[in-house]
């Protein structure tokens, strides 16, 4: 079990495990953002308070919502907007730096090609 938080508390999130790798994505959100996201089955992750409060961000085709802390701003995850897409984002640069110490980065390339670079 590994623990994301925001800076001031208010949103956790418990996943299932640390990220075996996290992607760093330079689309025009997650660069302005700085996250590292690691992905998981919606069914790994539990928001801690279920009713956390968040500020959800939806731009372009509506299809994810960017998840952040009310109260300090920080962005703590993406959640698919049709709730049967199995795969959501938790903000890895909220969790322990331990955690993220074996995790592969991976480069994509969101703003043009949507492939990771680091593919041949």
């Amino acid at each position: 079990m590994t623990e994301a938080s925001c800076h001031c508390g208010a949103v956790r999130l418990a996943c299932a495990a640390a990220p075996i790798e996290v992607t760093d994505c330079n689309c025009s959100i997650c660069r302005r953002y700085g996250v590292l996201w690691a992905y998981y089955s919606p069914t790994e992750v539990n928001l801690i308070p279920a009713d956390a409060a968040t500020d959800v961000y939806m731009w372009d085709d509506r299809a994810i919502e960017f998840h952040r802390c009310r109260n300090c701003g920080c962005v703590t995850h993406w959640s698919p907007a049709d709730k049967s897409v199995d795969r959501m984002g938790v903000n890895a640069r909220l969790m322990p730096r331990d955690a993220l110490a074996r995790a592969r980065v991976r480069i994509l390339d969101g703003a043009d090609t949507e492939r990771y670079l680091d593919e041949s």
